[in-house]
């Protein structure tokens, strides 16, 4: 990977976003069209959409809910650790005056554009996307999932 800012942030894990996802679309969008092109086995095609429907739902859903609830917990962790190292105390009143979104963002600015934008994100409430668009120099996260 190449260095790493606002543009190029985001990623992907190409098994389940490129090819598992990909093929139950595929399957669930043959499935209803054969409800309708497929009349005789109406009710056996009605049942295999729905399980694809099932199976997808739960594919998207739980594997968002639970690696999003550990990343988003993680990143909190670091702000903490991060808001401690800069100021020395603890960060509990800042914590609770921002969004996920603000904090999730401050990560990628190194220490003294951290203070900087955690200054506009308490006084001018910032969004987090407006924060990362402010970075002069991004602090990469190749460790993301």
């Amino acid at each position: 990977m190449g260095t790493q800012n606002y543009n190029n942030h985001r990623k992907y894990y190409p098994p389940h976003h490129f090819i598992y996802l990909p093929l139950l679309f595929i399957a669930e969008i043959f499935g209803v069209y054969k409800i309708f092109a497929d009349s005789e086995n109406q009710l056996l095609w009605l049942l295999f959409s729905v399980v694809v429907f099932l199976m997808l739902y739960l594919a998207l859903m739980l594997r968002q809910h639970y690696a999003l609830g550990l990343q988003n917990r993680l990143v909190r962790l670091e702000f903490k650790q991060r808001y401690f190292e800069l100021f020395n105390k603890r960060s509990d009143e800042v914590e609770e005056k921002l969004s996920f979104g603000q904090i999730a963002a401050l990560r990628f600015a190194y220490d003294e554009e951290f203070k900087e934008l955690l200054y506009k994100a308490l006084n001018e409430n910032i969004s987090g996307d407006q924060i990362k668009k402010s970075i002069k120099k991004w602090r990469p996260d190749y460790h993301r999932i």
